[in-house]
């Protein structure tokens, strides 16, 4: 998975906080602190959908746009394109399994679980 440059991880925090698709005007005014010209946003918009990010529909003469994968799915690829960088998968699992909190543990414990649940059916 390609990565976001500053301006594309601010403008996809933005569309994944939405609770639906939204046009390059609503995403330039959500995103006001920057004083981005319309045009950058749109060609951000267009570079995030040509990347695989977004998705866009036509509505009317705007286009609308939306993620593709929710923000969780891309930390989760970004993990794990981490893992494959090491030499050691096991080692840098067990040292992300010690430093991670006693609750966050407990999370990935469940999810384990979950998973051999599902192999199991």
């Amino acid at each position: 998975m390609k990565g976001l440059g500053e301006l594309e991880r601010s403008i996809m925090d933005i569309i994944w906080a939405q609770p639906s698709p939204v046009t390059a005007r609503e995403v330039g005014r959500l995103i006001a602190d920057r004083d981005l010209a319309p045009t950058t946003v749109m060609t951000v918009l267009d570079r995030l959908t040509r990347k695989g990010f977004l998705i866009r529909s036509r509505d009317g003469r705007a286009w609308r746009y939306e993620p593709a994968e929710s923000r969780d799915a891309y930390i989760a690829e970004l993990m794990l394109e981490a893992l494959d960088m090491t030499g050691d998968r096991s080692a840098a699992l067990t040292r992300f399994a010690q430093a991670v909190t006693g609750t966050e543990a407990e999370i990935l414990r469940k999810a384990l679980m979950d998973l051999e649940d599902l192999e199991d059916e």
